[in-house]
């Protein structure tokens, strides 16, 4: 049922309050934690139509990242140009990538590029010297592949610098000391709930302990916080809410707070995240569990008419009725809790890229129902409140 989330307003001035993070920006302290802040959001665009396609109609999944510390690159991803998901429609994979900044509040595209290979549904990775793509491509020979993504004289740059073990997608990965450490996803070797150690120099990979509890677990998210990794949501056959922690030095696992709001459990499975700081990351995004395992469990199971009529129904569906998750979370390792800081002022997706530079937050595409992308770009200011 890998579709179900893979195929699964306009705002002038909106506030969301925010309450406690830190400055990891240099030329802003608007993150103290000591700070109460809230969110100033606009619309900043749209992204440009794929080579090849007389528009965008917006795609989820997207290689994405921050280059210099002022470049937002974005790029593959897939959605269902020819036909709805009701009727059977292909869904497509592209190659372009583009590189955007952000002017005055509207992303503009400096350049447009096609990599060789169609990606999506891999794992990103921003780093200061550059971004990591890791797997993501329906083209088997390429689907294992570590990507490298830099500025070259004002150009973007792509190679490929290794391979993985294995294929990789919906996974997620983050980078440590000349490291990338994998986990969750839908891994070719079969073990999806794996965590594994890529080393930037020897080339090397090894295997660490597995995350706990599910054997499979994809379209999680995970950010390291005061030095340890954190983990939470993603799905198998259904959405889960659990979150862990993991101890590089000792290679343990700990459970830390389910993802919840006002004792109620949430799923962020198909959401994403980005790191405000060392203790705080923040979330946007994901499916409703409830609705997310009904169609899971029906989709799989009904024949004949009965499918029939659920799916007519459950693809129809208007964006409001799928309830993704509106609420704009932030996780706090220090007092191992979850907030809602407000509700996202655009339809809540899944698969959108997200992203941070310097006190300013990126949201780009996505999808707003099951078969529907967005091509919309949001950018959020975080000010003084």
């Amino acid at each position: 049922m890998k579709h179900i989330l893979n195929s699964i307003i306009i705002i002038s001035f909106v506030f969301v309050s925010i309450i406690g993070c830190e400055n990891n920006s240099s030329n802003s302290n608007v993150l103290d934690s000591k700070v109460d802040k809230k969110i100033l959001w606009e619309m900043g665009g749209h992204l440009p139509a794929q080579t090849g396609m007389d528009r965008n109609i917006g795609t989820a999944g997207l290689l994405h990242g921050v280059l210099e510390g002022k470049y937002i690159v974005v790029g593959g991803g897939a959605n269902f140009p020819y036909d709805s998901v009701l009727n059977n429609g292909a869904r497509k994979t592209y190659s372009d990538i583009y590189l955007l900044e952000d002017k005055n509040g509207s992303l503009e595209v400096i350049e447009h590029i096609n990599w060789e290979n169609e990606i999506g549904y891999g794992a990103s990775i921003t780093t200061k010297d550059g971004v990591y793509y890791l797997g993501g491509s329906p083209n088997s020979e390429a689907a294992d592949d570590i990507l490298f993504i830099t500025l070259q004289n004002g150009k973007l740059n792509i190679e490929k610098i290794g391979d993985l073990p294995f294929t990789l997608q919906n996974g997620v990965a983050v980078e440590r000391n000349g490291k990338l450490y994998i986990a969750g996803g839908a891994k070719g070797n079969g073990n999806s709930s794996g965590l594994y150690e890529y080393d930037l120099t020897s080339k090397e990979i090894k295997e660490l302990s597995p995350i706990p509890q599910e054997s499979f677990r994809q379209q999680l998210v995970g950010q390291i916080l005061n030095g340890n990794l954190y983990v939470f949501s993603g799905h198998g056959d259904v959405a889960y809410t659990d979150g862990y922690k993991y101890d590089f030095d000792n290679d343990t696992w700990e459970k830390v707070s389910d993802v919840e709001l006002n004792g109620k459990a949430l799923t962020v499975a198909g959401g994403n995240s980005i790191k405000l700081n060392e203790k705080e990351m923040l979330v946007m995004g994901g499916v409703n569990k409830e609705i997310f395992d009904d169609a899971v469990a029906k989709l799989g199971s009904l024949q004949g008419r009965e499918l029939a009529n659920f799916r007519d129904h459950y693809f129809r569906m208007d964006p409001y009725e799928f309830r993704f998750n509106s609420d704009i979370l932030i996780y706090n390792a220090d007092s191992d809790s979850w907030r809602s800081i407000g509700e996202s002022p655009f339809d809540p997706n899944a698969g959108a890229a997200l992203l941070l530079i310097g006190n300013k937050i990126y949201s780009i595409n996505g999808e707003i129902k099951a078969g529907v992308r967005t091509d919309k770009m949001f950018v959020g200011t975080i000010i003084a409140k």
